[in-house]
């Protein structure tokens, strides 16, 4: 069998994509596997990333759905509140994993909902005074963690990153 740890050219060391890549190119030699040095790692430092942020939000009582409602509401401005298909449409779910965020939310004290005043079919969803305290924390911290993450980049190496980022999504998403 091949060994596929040797360096690939490229001057890095070999991590866990750069060994796929070379068992597929051994296996599969008619396909271009070049395109998976990019998305495999985007993907596999996606994962690490949830996990990195997701520990700063438990330690806040939150799971990462909550910390985007509160921060959707927070966001918001005076007087923090959004109606529920608002507040799906800016966390990009849908409005019955909404209402599960939302009643635990309530459950906890950390939001409230009444009527719409225009149409009282329609609900309101709010920041409690706990809620915006919690979310102040969270969000600190949650910033700080953001840092110590992109610290691992030289800060041109940021910048770069973030502008071929900024290019792609922008291509993708139009």
């Amino acid at each position: 069998m091949e060994d596929t740890s040797k360096d690939d050219g490229s001057g890095r060391p070999p991590d866990h994509v750069a060994r796929i890549q070379a068992d597929w190119r051994r296996e599969r030699p008619d396909v271009d596997v070049g395109p998976q040095g990019v998305i495999g790692r985007l993907h596999r430092l996606a994962d690490r990333l949830t996990e990195e942020l997701a520990l700063v939000y438990g330690r806040h009582g939150l799971g990462e759905g909550e910390f985007d409602v509160l921060c959707a509401l927070r966001r918001a401005g005076e007087p923090y509140e959004r109606a529920p298909g608002e507040l799906a449409a800016h966390t990009m779910v849908t409005t019955g994993a909404m209402t599960k965020r939302i009643d635990r939310l309530e459950r906890a004290g950390l939001v409230t909902r009444r009527r719409s005043g225009d149409d009282q079919r329609g609900r309101i969803v709010a920041l409690t005074r706990p809620g915006r305290q919690l979310i102040d924390r969270a969000f600190t911290d949650h910033m700080r963690n953001e840092r110590r993450l992109l610290g691992l980049l030289e800060p041109t190496e940021a910048e770069a990153l973030e502008g071929l980022l900024t290019v792609w999504l922008g291509r993708l998403e139009s």
